[in-house]
């Protein structure tokens, strides 16, 4: 889920969800407490009146003794004397937070609360006032003690005339509504809680586990560990970023793998050039030393002395080309000059130049041209005299048998102009053949002198002929050959 989805979805439920729970909690509550209500105080009909109009419950409070008392005055007056039936009936009052008072004339003649304020006293309504006493709502007396009063009216037994007062305190709360109050007060406190420790593990887990594991993996990366990985299961953009740092960390864990493997590479390619040197060079100092020492005391002897000297010397010459070569590939800087080049012409002259070669170390070289004369491919005529050179070169080194030869086939295959160089040497073992255009990668791993080598001949063959947009590989049978294959791109007029 996206971080904006997820932020959008977090506000509408910090809204709306408390607001439902809210409604329903308070729903609930009343619903319990309306029961409550109307099983307390006797009330009818709708409960929620009686919740929101105070005055209307604690009228209708008192209601039942209302009524009973109302009857009293009008059949049994004489009851309304008794002191022990007034104690009764205000017992009954107490349990609702009120009190009786009886008046005759004037004068009070039953107090059920001796507390009751003064100015209660002096501001009760006088004999068949306009209260509406018939409904018995009562009315609300304002002062020193804020009380809803019901008055009854009735004559003695003697003929004067009498009062009898309902007192209800304004002041005291029905405990019940101050219940509903609390009840629903907590409720809505313990809702917010709820949602928002609901949205907050949301979030926790959709946006802070991640980001842990960011600083985790970036705490790691610091202190050079690589070999950790990142899970992120997560489709926003917190799991976006996790898989690019997952990605990121697996390239960096490449780039310090070719890093060090490159510096094996280079350790190797010390160590290889450095024997191969040595071996050349031995041999110059010793033909020297002859020289020097008169050992060579002939002409034929000097002669002989001074051509190994001279082939020692292009042996090591060829080794630090290839040096240098292989630092310009390592950083793609190899000089190219590309050029349109007659297939047959090309050929031709680097047969001529090699034929030379071979004739003087007896191998026989034969050559077919299959393609047309007019044959054109796009090359660096340098660089590709440099891939038939390493190739023969390669060949040269590993015949084996006494009358060695070499075949070089150019064919036309289509859009590309295919050369195969093939020898009749010892071959390679098919474990060998997938490497041995790897960098260092030597069959022979004894190294002698007669095979050594720095074992990047055939990775700089590889990378000239690839960045000529062409493709090499090898065929070979131990004890029989190898043939090597490569593919130039013909060269075509584009239509204008």
């Amino acid at each position: 889920m996206k971080l904006r989805t997820r932020l959008i979805i977090s506000f509408f439920i910090i809204i709306v969800v408390p607001v439902l729970l809210a409604v329903a909690t308070v729903w609930g509550f009343g619903q319990y407490q309306m029961k409550t209500i109307r099983q307390i105080y006797n009330t009818d009909g709708n409960a929620y009146e009686y919740f929101v109009n105070s005055f209307k419950a604690l009228s209708h409070f008192t209601k039942p003794t209302y009524e009973k008392l109302q009857k009293v005055a009008k059949e049994t007056p004489e009851n309304l004397e008794d002191q022990a039936y007034l104690d009764k009936i205000n017992q009954e009052l107490e349990k609702k937070y009120s009190y009786l008072i009886v008046r005759r004339e004037d004068k009070l003649v039953y107090e059920g609360n001796k507390e009751t304020d003064e100015s209660l006293r002096d501001d009760l309504p006088e004999y068949d006032s306009d209260v509406l006493q018939s409904a018995g709502s009562g009315f609300y007396l304002e002062g020193e003690e804020q009380a809803l009063i019901k008055q009854i009216d009735f004559v003695f037994e003697d003929g004067e005339r009498g009062s009898v007062f309902i007192i209800t305190s304004m002041e005291r709360l029905l405990p019940d509504i101050k219940g509903i109050l609390i009840d629903m007060m907590i409720s809505i406190l313990l809702i917010l809680i709820f949602t928002a420790g609901m949205l907050t593990v949301w979030i926790y887990q959709g946006i802070i586990n991640p980001i842990h594991k960011l600083q985790a993996a970036a705490q790691n990366i610091k202190a050079g560990n690589l070999d950790f990985t990142i899970e992120a299961d997560g489709k926003d953009e917190i799991g976006e970023l996790c898989r690019n740092f997952e990605e990121m960390r697996g390239r960096l864990k490449e780039s310090e793998e070719e890093k060090l493997a490159g510096e094996k590479q280079n350790r190797e390619l010390i160590s290889n050039i450095s024997h191969d040197l040595k071996t050349p060079i031995t041999a110059i100092k010793g033909y020297v030393e002859g020289i020097m020492d008169g050992v060579a005391d002939t002409p034929q002897k000097q002669d002989k002395y001074i051509r190994t000297i001279y082939n020692k010397a292009n042996e090591m010459d060829t080794l630090i080309n290839e040096l240098t070569l292989y630092s310009n590939i390592n950083t793609n800087r190899i000089p190219y000059n590309f050029n349109r080049i007659n297939v047959a012409d090309y050929f031709d002259d680097c047969v001529e130049e090699v034929g030379l070669d071979l004739d003087a170390k007896n191998i026989r070289l034969n050559y077919i041209d299959y393609a047309d004369k007019d044959v054109l491919i796009i090359a660096d005529p340098e660089q590709l005299r440099r891939v038939i050179n390493n190739i023969i070169s390669n060949s040269i080194k590993y015949l084996d048998k006494e009358q060695g030869f070499i075949n070089i086939r150019i064919r036309d295959v289509g859009d590309f102009i295919q050369v195969e160089i093939e020898d009749n040497g010892k071959g390679i073992a098919a474990r060998d053949l997938p490497y041995i255009f790897d960098r260092f990668y030597r069959t022979d791993a004894s190294r002698n002198s007669s095979t050594g080598g720095s074992g990047i001949g055939l990775s700089i063959v590889k990378k000239i002929i690839e960045d000529h947009g062409g493709k090499i590989w090898a065929n070979s049978k131990e004890g029989t050959g190898t043939i090597m294959y490569f593919v130039i791109r013909k060269y075509q007029e584009v239509a204008s």
